[in-house]
């Protein structure tokens, strides 16, 4: 398994990467292929 270093992890596979006074936040490969479709944000 592949971990980019700077990422925060959650257990249900969310990630958040910290840049100074904002933040980005994702989900990993595992929960994309798991989820399916998005429907709303």
């Amino acid at each position: 398994m592949d971990l980019p270093a700077g990422l925060l992890y959650t257990k249900e596979h969310e990630w958040v990467k910290l840049d100074g006074t904002s933040a980005t936040v994702g989900i990993t490969d595992y929960a994309q292929s798991s989820l399916g479709d998005i429907v709303y944000v």
